[in-house]
């Protein structure tokens, strides 16, 4: 359907054309549709299937980039959580393989390896000893907790099972968040004591934190029951039950490429840091994400959409100017064959019309010699009867002789073919000859004609035969259009020095709008099966030939008037006009 629109706004040569000068056409529309549906298919296929793929490729490398920035991320902070717990465990292990209890029973010895502690590996708040009552008798710190007593938490039975322990982020005694590590020590007397080292938010905090990290990244630790260890950018504060489902136990880093939560999307990665309850949780917005790939891909789009639209225009307008220029090589050469056909019409009009012309004059001849011999012997007799009447009639019929000569003799000069001779020519009397032809039917059919030649009329250099089929063409035109009785008015006029123009108007009924632009198309004719639709077309390749323009006026009922403009100098025929 589009195209057929293009193809309407595109080639003016469609519009205003008759039906059956448009079914001719068809051919061509073929032609364009094909030739452009063709080229515009091999352009933008693999312009499309670039693009596709393109986005395609683009899209798998986004995902790849997002989860290897999770998958790193996630790596890089477990192991560092790992290593500084494993760090902190394997010192307080040692202290208490190489201390013995009598050494820790001293809270001064006690404050000293604390202050040890903390200039050698940071993080650490405060150390105690408990025995097995859970009674914490030393204490190395800034509160008050020596003598308290840790019997009925969770952490102190998990001690005694596991022997060495790591906890989650409570508040405790202190009501400030922070987590244990704990190592037992047993005695010989199967009793025991267990080592406690305190380790603050501070630690777990920078551990958590991504320098590069925006408003699309979150990175948090919860532990196995969904309480979270650290703060989170949108799951909630420290020790808030977190708004994610329960992570399923892995040893490896388990990532999430489409989770949904609350409607919006994200890429999420975890993992489970050994020897602690912790699990790291590494998240990006995927609609953060997506804008970078929305950029790309409006990038990718407008390219291809600035591509298309080039592509197309220029293989529409290809098409448009391969098709018309194809129509154009038609054109002329169905003028060429049609001045063949005209030509040879023409041709046989006119040796038929010689062969009738001599046939007729050798008649002609003998009646004119047996005439003046008849006159003559009449007049030479004195005593002839009825002579004067007889001397008249004779003088009709060599008058008629004479007469019917001229006929013969223009029938002759004009159906002749010669070769383009330009020659001095008085338009004055070669528009009187070809009238001459017309003559007869002007007075059988009662029409006036009119003419004014003005004064002064120039004579131009020309081709006479061709000024003869010109004017005979346009006149015969105005013959058919007008009704018996009608007008015809024929001026010359002489304007610019070096033009002439003769002007032939009728009252006939005129030519619409419509056929006008078309009345010298060859085969076009508004006389139905009376016309060969050639006449016109033949005038206006020969006023070209000749070097003039005819220009024609025409509304219905009210007549038309073509206007013949000659140059005084008509160009040879191989000379450009």
């Amino acid at each position: 359907m589009w195209l057929s629109f293009f193809l309407n706004m595109a080639l003016p040569w469609r519009k205003n054309e008759k039906p059956e000068v448009t079914r001719s056409l068809r051919r061509y529309r073929r032609i364009w549709r094909f030739s452009a549906t063709l080229t515009l298919f091999v352009a933008l296929a693999p312009l499309i299937v670039m693009a596709a793929v393109t986005f395609i490729l683009y899209q798998k490398t986004l995902k790849t980039e997002i989860m290897y920035d999770i998958s790193s991320t996630l790596s890089r902070t477990s192991w560092s959580l790992e290593f500084v717990v494993d760090e902190r465990l394997s010192v307080l292990e040692m202290l208490n393989q190489e201390k013995t209890r009598k050494e820790f029973c001293n809270n001064l010895q006690l404050a000293a390896t604390l202050k040890n502690l903390k200039k050698s590996f940071g993080g650490f708040v405060d150390l105690g000893l408990i025995n097995s009552d859970g009674q914490q008798n030393y204490y190395a710190g800034p509160y008050d907790l020596q003598g308290e007593n840790y019997k009925d938490q969770d952490w102190f039975s998990e001690v005694k099972q596991r022997k060495v322990y790591v906890s989650d982020v409570f508040t405790g005694h202190r009501k400030e968040p922070h987590f244990v590590i704990a190592v037992m020590h047993e005695l010989p007397d199967e009793d025991f004591y267990i080592l406690r080292a305190t380790v603050g938010m501070e630690l777990l905090n920078e551990l958590v934190y991504l320098p590069g990290q925006g408003r699309a990244d979150d990175i948090f630790i919860i532990n196995r029951e969904g309480i979270l260890q650290t703060n989170s950018i949108f799951h909630g504060m420290l020790l808030e039950t977190c708004s994610l489902p329960s992570m399923e136990y892995s040893n490896d880093d388990e990532i999430i490429d489409n989770f949904n939560q609350e409607g919006i999307s994200y890429s999420l990665g975890y993992r489970h840091i050994k020897n602690t309850p912790f699990i790291l949780i590494v998240m990006k917005r995927r609609t953060d994400q997506v804008k970078h790939w929305l950029k790309s891909r409006n990038e990718v789009f407008f390219f291809l959409l600035i591509s298309t639209l080039l592509i197309i225009s220029v293989v529409l307008w290809s098409s448009t100017y391969m098709v018309s220029h194809i129509r154009a090589a038609d054109q002329r050469r169905d003028h060429m064959l049609h001045n063949i056909e005209y030509t040879n019409k023409m041709a046989t009009i006119g040796r038929l019309s010689a062969g009738v012309a001599h046939e007729i004059n050798n008649p002609l001849a003998i009646i004119n010699e047996k005439a003046g011999l008849l006159k003559d012997l009449a007049g030479f007799v004195e005593d002839y009867p009825h002579k004067d009447k007889t001397l008249h009639s004779l003088e009709s019929i060599i008058k008629s002789v004479e007469r019917c000569s001229i006929v013969t003799h223009r029938l002759l000069g004009f159906s002749r073919k010669v070769e383009f001779r330009r020659e001095s020519i008085n338009l004055v009397n070669l528009l009187n000859e070809v009238m001459g032809f017309l003559d007869r039917e002007a007075s059988h059919r009662n029409l006036k004609i009119y003419t004014d030649w003005g004064k002064n009329v120039p004579l131009i250099v020309s081709d006479r035969s061709q000024l003869q089929q010109i004017f005979l063409n346009i006149i015969n035109n105005s013959f058919a259009a007008v009704p018996d009785g009608g007008k015809i008015n024929l001026y010359i006029q002489v304007g610019n020095p070096r033009e002439v123009s003769v002007i032939i108007k009728d009252n006939g009924s005129g030519i619409s709008e419509e056929n006008l632009a078309n009345i010298f198309e060859p085969f076009f004719s508004t006389k139905g099966e009376f016309g060969t639709g050639l006449g016109l077309s033949i005038t206006y390749g020969l006023v070209q030939k000749l070097g003039g323009r005819i220009e024609v006026q025409s509304k219905l009922d009210e007549g038309t008037s073509f206007t013949v403009t000659l140059p005084r100098q008509s160009p040879d025929q191989g000379e450009k006009t």
